[in-house]
């Protein structure tokens, strides 16, 4: 009898086996920045992220700040949300850290040289109680955090 209604279940019609096979979406963040780094080592002007949320404009917004994208339009389609950036060639890699491990203020150098190839060069990007910004503004504010992800 069980076995009778496990195949009835999961084989009834192609339609409900679709059902089952549904991928889900883990970090939209992730997604976000690897379209993002997939479009500027194909040479795109511009990259269109969706869904949007406001950890990736927050995360846009530093990456804006240091000059490392161009200008990005939010639109509303009523949905998710879609974001267009505009490229200008200067992103070499940009990635997310999973788990979002905690960072102490002694800490963020230790990640930094973890993660960016130079001193000179490149950003770690943090989520603290005075919101998502970059490691030196992090160091500036004397706050620790959580890691995002980084660029250079």
């Amino acid at each position: 009898f069980f076995f009778v209604f496990f195949f009835f279940f999961f084989f009834q019609s192609s339609s409900c086996t679709h059902r089952f096979l549904r991928m889900v979406r883990i970090s939209v963040l992730a997604d976000a920045l690897k379209s993002i780094r997939n479009a500027e080592s194909r040479g795109r002007r511009q990259v269109m992220l969706r869904p949007s949320s406001k950890v990736i404009i927050r995360f846009l917004q530093v990456m804006q700040k240091h000059k490392y994208i161009g200008e990005f339009e939010i639109v509303d389609d009523h949905r998710a949300g879609k974001i267009v950036v505009e490229l200008i060639g200067r992103i070499n890699k940009c990635g997310v850290i999973s788990p979002r491990f905690d960072v102490s203020l002694p800490g963020i150098e230790v990640w930094t040289g973890r993660l960016l190839p130079s001193r000179q060069f490149g950003y770690v990007v943090l989520t603290t109680s005075f919101g998502i910004m970059d490691h030196e503004e992090a160091k500036a504010k004397n706050t620790g955090g959580k890691i995002l992800g980084f660029f250079y």
